[in-house]
């Protein structure tokens, strides 16, 4: 698997090709040169004896190949480079093709080649290849844009793939990592300043290339890719700058993302669109690929600023510049439910009916030729139920063949014919002798323990395993019964112990009681104790402790308390107590209105004031008099005294509110009394209950005028009656007897027939 090779960490004596070197960090040095090569410095000497001095300052004595004098170069310089083209990286084959592998292995072997030479150089060359040479960062830039990530498809590759790729993946590793260090000894190293400025012009490290080297050799490489990236940001500070104006890059990505799939994001650019561009995209309903890229993308790049920032902690100060945490939470919130979503709805369709018709039709042939086997059946289904699996194909496949599975399901319950087929299906109990000598036991257990148990399990029914049908588990009477009858025959064995041997040997009796006798009993049942108690087994939830309703732990509530009040259970419609004299005896309201109407009668003429309190009203009210009605003559001309304006009018309790007894103080009000008391005899009383014979005689007058309106008269029943039979009826009697026999429908009950035939006639009543 491509995979195999990304994790792996290349071991520190794999560089042991270059000189030994270390990263760290050293003191900057001011100045610097200002191109990509800084200019000489320092004095000539030979190639064979290098002083200790720095790259940037060492120069070269050498013969000019064309002139064939002596010349002076420095260390750092593009004739130096050797002639040397790598190639481009292209990523593993997708299939097997004999020519493809064969073509990757081809080229990568190549520039695997090519960097094992490259780490080989010596200092001096080895830095001039990497400065001067373009191929040689075209094919690094190429294996990190194309080399295989951890969420990329994992193809099973041929083995030769697979090992020239980890080859290829350790050498990328090194030589990066050696571009990184500015000393690897003390006889070979650069000024840190001028290091920085060697990477950062020529283009040696840049952001894109740092983030693509944490998502690549991240995991697995941690402590030294750390190293190496506080390496870089610490002798060239302006990495951070530019890390600082990649963002909003990375940001827009993610506004790029919700734009593709028809969705909006807080803070991002409201730019206008065209008329032919609004159109409802969303991830259910774009094309396949489309959202295929988007997801992938979206991978590349979460995956990427992880491993950065986990390789990289200083560099999150520059994301929180940013806003980041809110616009990721923000761009998570909006874009992956929806893509969740669409995923989801596409791999239900790629799953769909005519993928799975092959293997539909392969387990219809499948049971096809198995239904002669009706022992196999039988325990199949009693462990895989086939009308459960029949019906999740019908629920599949609607293309499903009715006819063939209605022909397995018979089959099935054909291969049931003369078994218990409840009893089969009940016993599901873990703790069961079927599911603890089933196959699994069988499986478990060595040749050696069998032999040891072979006379145990004897019988047929025992050495029958998981084939035999495990029966259900007895209880109640029925179980009672078989403990008695063993204990019958074999009265010193315990209830319990005979309990363990019947749940043993499936609740047969005759077959416990002829292993006890012959000592054939299992070894689990040889180590109970043979006078064993019967262990009660706990009842089920009572009834009254497990119901719920509505009414649970109330007042009422028999099943939750123990004395509940009778009094206020009332059986049948409630009458109430209060009647119509108890309403009128009662007098509550009176002797409330009493006692609030007495407080209207206290009066308080001038308010009484105390020696100490005359200073205080004085100071409430210290206006002047208002003289500007003086001149109004008010009450001049008035027939009325002066007395009789300024006094006020006694208050009178209402007559309802007096006590009885009271007796009224002034002479002219019992001569106002006595008055209303003449008036009130003259006044016709309006009795509250009217006199009986009085209503009689209304009641008959009225009758009388509406026989008299209806034009009838009273007939005399005397005169129907007649005389006695035999002595003859005279004339009256016997027009009043024809006037009763003709008119008799319309009064009592002689007319039933007439009406049950108007009834009839009407459709009221089925003939």
């Amino acid at each position: 698997m491509l995979g195999a090779w990304l994790d792996e960490t290349p071991p520190l004596s794999l560089v042991a090709a270059s000189p030994p070197r270390t990263s760290g960090r050293h003191r900057k040095s001011r100045g610097g040169p200002g191109s990509a090569v800084p200019a000489a410095r320092g004095r000539t000497e030979e190639v064979s004896t290098m002083p200790a001095l720095p790259l940037d300052e060492l120069q070269l004595t050498e013969k000019d190949p064309k002139t064939g004098k002596l010349r002076t170069l420095p260390a750092l310089h593009p004739e130096i480079k050797a002639d040397r083209s790598f190639v481009l990286y292209r990523p593993p084959p997708v299939v097997r093709d004999p020519a493809l592998v064969e073509e990757f292995l081809e080229r990568a072997k190549f520039i695997a080649d090519d960097l094992d030479w490259l780490l080989a150089l010596p200092h001096d060359k080895f830095w001039c290849q990497v400065i001067f040479d373009e191929t040689l960062q075209k094919c690094l830039d190429s294996y990190l844009s194309h080399a295989p990530r951890k969420f990329d498809v994992l193809l099973d590759c041929h083995p030769e793939v697979n090992d020239m790729q980890k080859r290829l993946h350790r050498s990328v590793f090194l030589t990066f990592l050696r571009m990184s260090t500015h000393k690897e000894s003390k006889d070979h190293f650069i000024t840190p300043s001028v290091f920085g400025e060697i990477i950062y012009n020529n283009f040696l490290f840049d952001i894109p290339k740092i983030l693509d080297l944490c998502v690549l050799f991240g995991k697995g490489n941690g402590p030294l890719l750390q190293k190496m990236i506080e390496n870089i940001f610490t002798q060239q500070p302006s990495y951070f700058g530019d890390l600082d104006e990649t963002l909003p890059t990375v940001l827009q990505v993610f506004n790029n993302i919700l734009r593709k799939c028809g969705l909006q994001c807080e803070g991002a650019s409201a730019e206008p669109q065209k008329l032919e561009e609004r159109i409802n995209v969303t991830p259910g309903n774009m094309p396949l690929q489309e959202l295929k890229d988007i997801v992938l993308y979206l991978c590349d790049t979460c995956t990427t600023l992880w491993a950065f920032l986990d390789v990289f902690p200083l560099a999150c100060q520059t994301f929180q510049k940013h806003e980041f945490c809110y616009r990721l939470a923000s761009f998570y919130e909006l874009a992956i439910p929806e893509l969740e979503s669409a995923i989801k709805k596409r791999h239900y369709e790629d799953n769909s009916c005519e993928n799975i018709q092959p293997f539909i039709e392969e387990f219809l042939q499948i049971f096809t030729s198995v239904l002669q086997e009706r022992r196999f059946l039988r325990d199949y289904d009693e462990l895989f139920p086939v009308e459960d699996d029949v019906s999740l194909l019908q629920q599949a496949s609607s293309t499903l063949d009715e006819t063939r599975t209605a022909y397995i399901l018979q089959a099935v319950e054909s291969a049931w014919e003369g078994v218990d087929r409840k009893k089969a299906q009940v016993t599901k109990d873990p703790t069961s002798p079927a599911a603890s000598n089933g196959a699994s036991a069988m499986v478990e257990s060595t040749a050696e323990d069998r032999e040891e148990l072979g006379a145990a399990y004897a019988s047929e029914d025992e050495c029958a395993g998981a084939a035999a049908a495990p029966l259900t588990k007895v209880s109640g009477v029925e179980l009672d019964s078989l403990i008695s009858q063993v204990k019958d025959l074999l009265p010193d064995l315990g209830e319990g112990f005979i309990l363990a041997c019947l749940e043993e040997y499936s609740y047969n009796a005759e077959q416990v009681i002829n292993n006890i006798l012959e000592d054939k009993l299992v070894p689990s049942l040889e180590k109970l104790d043979r006078t064993m108690r019967r262990q009660p087994k706990p009842d089920p939830t009572p009834l009254l402790n497990s119901r719920h309703n509505v009414f649970q732990n109330d007042e009422f509530d028999i099943s939750s308390r123990d004395s509940v009040d009778v009094s206020r259970i009332q059986k049948g419609k409630r009458r109430e107590k209060e009647t119509t004299r108890s309403l009128l005896n009662d007098k509550r309201l009176i002797a409330e209105q009493k006692e609030r109407y007495s407080q209207y009668s206290v009066v308080v003429e001038e308010v009484p004031v105390q020696p100490g309190e005359a200073q205080l009203y004085r100071e409430d009210y210290e206006d002047e008099y208002d003289d500007t009605y003086d001149g109004n003559q008010v009450g001049a001309n008035d027939a009325d005294s002066d007395d009789e304006l300024i006094s006020r009018r006694p208050f009178t309790t209402p007559q309802v509110l007096r006590p009885k007894g009271q007796e009224e103080g002034q002479e002219d009000e019992e001569e106002d009394e006595e008055e209303e008391e003449e008036a009130e005899k003259e006044r016709p009383k309006d009795h509250f209950v009217q006199d009986p014979a009085v209503l009689r005689e209304r009641a008959e007058a009225r009758r009388l005028a509406f026989l008299a309106r209806k034009g009838g008269h009273k007939h005399d029943s005397s005169a129907v009656v007649g005389n006695v039979k035999g002595h003859g009826q005279n004339r009256e009697t016997v027009q009043e007897r024809r006037k009763k026999e003709a008119n008799k429908s319309t009064r009592a009950n002689h007319n039933r027939r007439v009406m049950a035939d108007r009834k009839r006639n009407k459709g009221m009543i089925p003939s």
